[in-house]
């Protein structure tokens, strides 16, 4: 069962980062250069997964078997990995509705105080460093369009 699952996850993300990659290639070189870099990487770590998975058990050793969540009853897991795609799923929401500029140090403080439970100083001060990079590098050195959110166009802030 693991093998299918693992070789229908690998193609499903050869196929998306084969789009993603050749997508990419009608776009102005500057927007382009995030998915292409990230995409062909992905595509060949997917397609080795592919080939592992299609390999069988003769491939396998005791090391591509381990669980980091053995020791931790299931609860625990489910909840810790629903929570995590909870957060995953919270940050492409906001990056939807209210853009890039502003869900990044959005979701960096509602991290650190709900998940990480850091006090406010420490999270306001990595929240503005975060911020302040993120914008730095890519809204004034790269010059990368972020499209603005679904509700900053909704009440006519663009």
């Amino acid at each position: 069962m693991h093998d299918k699952a693992s070789l229908a996850l690998g193609v499903a993300v050869m196929m998306l980062s084969g789009w993603g990659f050749f997508s990419a290639l009608a776009w102005p070189w500057k927007a382009a250069l995030f998915p292409l870099v990230i995409s062909a990487p992905l595509f060949f770590l997917a397609a080795i997964e592919v080939l592992w998975a299609l390999a069988g058990p003769a491939a396998k050793s005791e090391a591509a078997d381990f669980k980091l969540s053995d020791h931790l009853p299931r609860e625990v897991t489910l909840r810790r990995t629903g929570l995590a795609i909870g957060w995953i799923l919270g940050f492409f929401a906001a990056i939807v509705l209210l853009g890039f500029l502003v869900a990044v140090p959005l979701f960096v403080l509602l991290y650190l105080k709900l998940q990480g439970r850091e006090k406010w100083g420490f999270s306001m001060v990595f929240t503005l460093a975060v911020w302040g990079l993120f914008y730095a590098l890519f809204d004034r050195l790269l010059h990368l369009p972020f499209p603005d959110g679904w509700i900053q166009t909704w009440i006519g802030l663009t």
